[in-house]
């Protein structure tokens, strides 16, 4: 069966079901983001997993463009990715556990027809936080599941979320099917990762709200499943990879071509990259140094790099790209629409790396006369690593060629210190969740919308969103502007904002169709498709946005408006630090 197949008829079984087909979303993160990439099909939808009515009903289904970078060093195996599709079905405090398990069960094996002796499942074992799901294990029994196939693991295998460190979370059930290979030891079952069990699909039942003290009962139960469109597709195709698939065949051919050696996980990781980079620059986010764009500077750069261990010397990445839009295109629209900026921006993402690998073997180079006991030493590798780009195997090359040494077991060390820095420097940023709907966090995103119609009073109509970041300490908001705004304009626009608070504008929320709420003026500034009915906030007669939400009733309730700094972040995007009350 073929990938697109696969996700039609997901959509057509969940609509039989009475689901609502809609869209995906942005891989940039609406709602008060607190992760700088759409993870999880769930991610859009945390306003209504909380309790607010979403526009298309309690039953929804899609297929979700997602990115996570947390393996990136396992890139290159059979089956971790950083860009991969999620097919996803929730119910919005409808139905639960036995009718998500029943649904999951019959669309494999009746609909994909996957042998059922081959299907294992796991369910949650319990913990002081929350009970043994003993009610999912009695579905799975009474589907015929035999008992020995029906595991129990902890919260580490068997519990989702939350995304950040709070926020909507509960056990799972987790379907795995058996690829028929020899088992690597006696313990080998579900979870292993020999790579005999393919994780499938997973059923979330979300039952628990995390917050700063602990785990309290949702008021409204949810599920929220999800099956990796590539696992699952090798698994149809029978491939013992997902780069093996129909979603990758063309694109590690065109790699093949212009290669000439024969090293595999070097044309894996640099499909997965591409594929990863030509989905960030379709949401028009330009390589940077900072968050999304240096997220995509490195993975670029990475592909480069693998580019280079392949043989492969000429300029490359956009050729490449154009075989990723081809296949994608039909489901993407915004890939065709932004072609010319995606592939203009490899093509300058190459010439500045080659100019950075340039100045970095010149340095090398340099030191090579004065290195003791001919060895490269930790510090220098790098520092060449950080700030230069050279990874490890190019600056063995360099020191092969010179007979010289490289500390690598130094090097090693240095490099998994700066992982750790770099993973608590994370935990610490995005400490406030993904769902951190607190009072001062929804007061925060209120004021994005004031100052989003205040920017274009103030700039122009060219003013438009390109991502936002909630604390409670900070609202932070990037638009589009050619160049820096004036005190003036920063006075102005601080102004405004302040006098609309004081003006006790009322905050609604409406349904409407997507036509009707354009043709109203709201402004819609995601490029992704919207649902045919969509949720939007009018603040008063001033500002109207397209929006999940969550909002205060009453301008008055934020108080006072201050920003703090304007910024550059890259070529034509600007950034505005605030604060209120």
């Amino acid at each position: 069966m073929q990938s697109n197949e696969l996700k039609t008829k997901y959509l057509e079984f969940f609509k039989s079901k009475k689901h609502a087909i809609i869209p995906s979303s942005s891989l940039m993160p609406e709602h008060d983001p607190t992760v700088l990439f759409t993870t999880a099909g769930m991610h859009p939808l945390v306003p209504y997993l909380l309790g607010q009515r979403h526009p298309s009903g309690k039953r929804l289904v899609n297929y979700q463009k997602c990115l996570r970078t947390d393996d990136i060093e396992e890139v290159g195996d059979s089956t971790h990715l950083t860009f991969f599709e999620m097919l996803g079905n929730w119910s919005l405090g409808d139905y639960f556990k036995e009718d998500a398990i029943n649904f999951s069960y019959e669309f494999l094996t009746k609909n994909l027809k996957l042998d059922s002796k081959r299907i294992h499942v796991s369910c949650f074992k319990g913990d002081k936080d929350a009970p043994k799901d003993e009610e999912s294990a009695r579905v799975w029994l009474k589907l015929g599941m035999p008992k020995e196939r029906i595991y129990f693991f902890g919260k580490k295998e068997n519990w989702w979320g939350p995304a950040g460190q709070t926020g909507p979370c509960g056990p799972d059930t987790e379907m795995y099917y058996d690829t028929l290979k020899e088992k690597c030891s006696k313990d080998c079952m579900p979870g292993c990762s020999c790579g005999k069990y393919v994780e499938i699909w997973n059923d979330v039942f979300m039952q628990y709200n995390k917050t700063e003290k602990g785990y309290e009962k949702l008021k409204q139960q949810n599920v929220d499943t999800g099956m990796g469109l590539e696992r699952t597709t090798m698994v149809l195709q029978n491939k013992s990879s997902v780069f093996d698939t129909d979603l990758f065949q063309d694109i590690i051919k065109k790699i093949s071509s212009l290669s000439n050696k024969d090293d595999l996980r070097a044309k894996r990781i640099i499909a997965d990259h591409l594929r990863a980079s030509v989905f960030i620059l379709a949401e028009k986010i330009p390589p940077s140094n900072v968050e999304h764009g240096y997220i995509l500077r490195r993975l670029i750069r990475r592909a480069i790099r693998y580019g280079h261990i392949l043989g492969i010397n000429n300029k490359f990445t956009k050729e490449i790209a154009e075989v990723i839009i081809k296949r994608y295109k039909n489901d993407y629209k915004e890939l065709g629409q932004n072609k010319n900026f995606i592939l203009k921006e490899f093509e300058a993402e190459e010439d500045k790396f080659e100019k950075t690998l340039v100045q970095g073997l010149r340095i090398l180079e340099k030191e090579i006369p004065n290195l003791k006991n001919k060895a490269i030493s930790k510090e220098l590798a790098f520092n060449l690593f950080t700030t230069y780009g050279f990874p490890l195997e190019m600056i063995n090359e360099v020191a092969k060629e010179n007979n010289l040494k490289v500390d690598e077991h130094g090097f090693n060390d240095l490099f998994a210190k700066h992982q750790e820095i770099s993973r608590q420097g994370a935990e610490q940023k995005f400490r406030g969740g993904l769902a951190d709907h607190s009072k001062e966090v929804v007061r925060m995103h209120t004021a994005t919308h004031l100052l989003h119609k205040a920017l274009r009073d103030v700039l122009g109509d060219h003013v438009r969103q390109m991502g936002s970041n909630i604390t409670k300490e900070r609202l932070r908001f990037d638009f589009v502007n050619p160049k820096a705004m004036t005190k003036e304009e920063i006075k102005k626009v601080e102004d405004i904002v302040n006098k609309k608070i004081k003006e006790g504008l009322k905050v609604e929320r409406l349904e409407m169709r997507y036509q009707d709420a354009i043709k109203k003026g709201a402004l819609a500034f995601f490029k992704e498709k919207y649902p045919g009915t969509v949720s939007v906030y009018k603040i008063g007669e001033y500002s109207t946005e397209l929006c999940g939400g969550p909002h205060i009733k009453n301008t008055k309730e934020i108080k006072s408006f201050r920003i703090i700094k304007e910024e550059a972040v890259s070529a034509g995007v600007r950034r505005i630090k605030a604060v209120v009350g």
